[in-house]
């Protein structure tokens, strides 16, 4: 949500930006909408003074004993005005805020201009993607191959775009979560929290999921509540409708949580394995800070964010979003990208964004230092990881010739094996 003073003072300035990103502010409705409410403004301002001076002078006609019933009349029906052009002012306050819930955030300086991906720029690569001597194959054909990973009774159950993870494939996804835990919380400095995967309309909108992406969202028929498609969500909430105190930030908090997306915007893409899936497991990074400190915690998060990737020996890039590839909340935004080798492609395993004080004037989230007054704080948050697509590139990265697959160093205290071999399959 966007500050209503600075958006109605700099709409041409916020319309360009706003452009570069896609977006296309109807200035004209808005200015339409301000003078409006600017007209109701003035007419009750004059309206106020009428009747002030009307006041004045029906006190001083009855200290003359004369009759005041015409002019109390007068004031009585200049009072009636004034609360209807304030309901007016109020009625277009309201529409203004309803459509601002629909524009996006302002991109940050630092964001490149482009459409699209093709506009995103490489901020580092990490690591060497392996060389085999055998035609590396994608983990839905290794999973299965090794009896960890079942799709088709996956979609006996539910439907399409589900999976069962089995034995050692279970194990590996649950391995993942803990090692992804104790890491940012041992060494990071994050907090654990484990909220609600049932989330209200209010949680949402302080988010910035609805009203506009109410397509992405599963919805529990009958109520206020639906299933949260990421972490970020309930953690965000924990502090909506508070005031932080500035000197005890930033707050940084870690969630494991299953996520549920329709994928409404998302159709064909990335349909086979387990990539893009309708339910998923993510480790979730969230931070609250002052406004002043939020682009270096961007640059801090996303370090927790690689160090995962690189204590499990992926290979990653980092990408920069140009503006028209960013998030409809985010200010800035970074992509991890881990190379899949089955796929002969780097894909995105994190997303790690800057909403600056969009998400905390939506969610009433305030700091307040001994010294100021109250101000939005800023908030961020990315993926510490999404676990499957960590589970995808363990078994494509670490596949063997026999068909097993190594398991990398960090995890074998968690997973207490080596290597996966065909084993643990369903009877």
């Amino acid at each position: 949500m966007h500050e209503l003073s600075y958006f109605r003072g700099n709409l041409d300035a916020i319309a360009a930006r706003l452009a570069t990103r896609g977006y296309s502010l109807d200035v004209a409705s808005y200015r339409a909408l301000d003078q409006e409410r600017r007209a109701a403004l003035t007419e009750s301002e004059t309206l106020k003074a009428q009747r002030n001076s009307e006041s004045n002078e029906i006190a001083k006609l009855k200290k003359a004993g004369a009759d005041t019933t015409e002019q109390q009349a007068k004031v009585r029906a200049i009072g009636d005005r004034i609360k209807a052009l304030e309901d007016n002012v109020k009625a277009v306050d309201d529409r203004f805020y309803e459509t601002l819930a629909g524009v996006p955030n302002i991109p940050h300086e630092s964001v490149p201009t482009g459409d699209d991906a093709d506009a995103n720029v490489e901020v580092h690569k990490h690591g060497t993607p392996p060389v085999f001597d055998f035609p590396p194959q994608n983990h839905w054909d290794i999973g299965p191959a090794l009896g960890i990973l079942d799709f088709e009774r996956a979609a006996k159950i539910t439907g399409a775009r589900f999976a069962v993870y089995v034995g050692l494939g279970a194990k590996l996804e649950r391995a993942l979560i803990n090692f992804m835990l104790d890491t940012h919380t041992r060494e990071h400095g994050y907090t654990e929290v484990f909220p609600p995967v049932v989330v209200n309309s209010a949680s949402l909108y302080g988010t910035g999921q609805l009203p506009k992406f109410a397509a992405d969202l599963f919805k529990l028929e009958g109520t206020d509540y639906y299933l949260a498609p990421t972490a970020e969500v309930p953690v965000t909430n924990l502090h909506r409708d508070e005031t932080l105190d500035a000197d005890l930030l930033p707050i940084s908090y870690c969630a494991f949580t299953s996520c549920f997306r329709s994928e409404a915007g998302a159709y064909g893409r990335d349909v086979r394995g387990i990539i893009r899936q309708h339910q998923f497991q993510k480790v979730e990074l969230v931070k609250f800070c002052r406004p002043e400190q939020s682009h270096e915690q961007l640059e801090l998060l996303t370090s927790h964010a690689e160090n995962i990737l690189d204590r499990l020996g992926l290979p990653f890039r980092r990408m920069l979003l140009c503006t028209g590839d960013m998030g409809f909340s985010s200010a800035k935004t970074y992509d991890l990208e881990v190379w899949l080798p089955g796929q002969n492609a780097y894909k995105e395993i994190s997303s790690c964004s800057n909403f600056e004080a969009f998400q905390a004037r939506r969610a009433a989230i305030r700091c307040k230092s001994a010294k100021g007054k109250a101000e939005p704080a800023h908030t961020l948050n990315g993926s510490g990881l999404a676990v499957g697509r960590t589970w995808v590139a363990i078994v494509e990265n670490y596949q063997q010739k026999d068909g097993s697959v190594v398991v990398p160093d960090a995890l074998r205290p968690y997973l207490n094996a080596e290597v996966i071999t065909p084993r643990g399959t369903l009877a």
